[in-house]
């Protein structure tokens, strides 16, 4: 609900949304998120195919089991991409000697290696990693973002404006990020064109300093629910929207097409 509100309000000023937001940025780098694949090489020719696309960073997931090996296959083959790895609270600190393996690598960052409650884990193994760690389900407001900070928990922080309840807290985050030196990136969830057109907007921040997790309409839609269309404006990047409000229209039919439940709501 907050989203549209901004969105309806910049519309009514007939300015995109990242003017009312302060962003800096024209364009956003765009990076990609590759899956758990069936086999290493099915992972290396995926990770191919990306930058065969135009990105320029791609994230990998990692596991118990999947993560060195996934790492070095990748590393071998492109040694010059940016590469950062995101686990998904897959792991304990009793695998710490694993993720101390990863250091070897050349990673931007090791995304979420604890569960989100595990700030006090994730600062011991910061200290023992010189590659950063980055906490993303960890972040849910200024509140715990300012604890995972201040234990040393993370040194790069990833804001998923749906995850901390809107633009207002996603600001708060940034800006305290930002007075800390701490960078920030631009996380997604899977949404349709509304939300990644939203999300381009947020990434224009100062702050958000990393490629965000914002790619294509086509990554993951065979029929976005938008026009015009989310797509690459350039090797690893993504123009930011630059009409009113989000700067893309949501095409009716195609939502009604993809919909199973409707409801409307009336004012008496």
């Amino acid at each position: 609900m907050e989203l549209a509100l901004w969105d309806l309000k910049a519309k009514k000023l007939g300015r995109p949304l990242h003017a009312l937001y302060g962003g800096v940025r024209k364009e956003i780098e765009a990076g990609v998120s590759c899956g758990i694949e069936d086999s290493i090489p099915d992972l290396v020719a995926r990770v191919g195919s990306y930058l065969e696309q135009g990105y320029r960073r791609i994230k990998i997931k990692i596991k118990p089991g999947w993560d060195t090996k996934a790492c070095d296959a990748v590393r071998q083959k492109y040694p010059d991409i940016m590469l950062q790895a995101d686990a998904n609270g897959a792991y304990s600190l009793a695998d710490k000697e694993t993720l101390k393996a990863l250091d070897a690598y050349n990673l931007l960052l090791v995304e979420q290696p604890f569960p989100p409650y595990d700030l006090w884990d994730h600062s011991k193994l910061q200290r023992e990693m010189k590659t950063p760690l980055c906490l993303d389900e960890s972040i849910l407001s200024l509140d715990t973002t300012r604890a995972a900070l201040e234990m040393g928990s993370c040194r790069i922080v990833n804001i998923k404006v749906g995850r901390v309840g809107g633009p207002v807290e996603m600001r708060r985050i940034h800006d305290y990020c930002e007075a800390r030196g701490v960078p920030v990136w631009c996380g997604g969830m899977l949404e349709s064109g509304i939300g990644r057109a939203h999300n381009l907007h947020i990434a224009s921040l100062p702050n958000f300093k990393l490629p965000a997790d914002l790619s294509a309409s086509r990554r993951y839609y065979k029929e976005d629910i938008i026009d015009p269309l989310i797509e690459l404006s350039g090797p690893g990047k993504i123009r930011v929207p630059a009409g009113p409000g989000i700067g893309v229209n949501p095409v009716e039919e195609r939502i009604r097409k993809a919909s199973v439940r409707t409801e409307a709501f009336r004012s008496a």
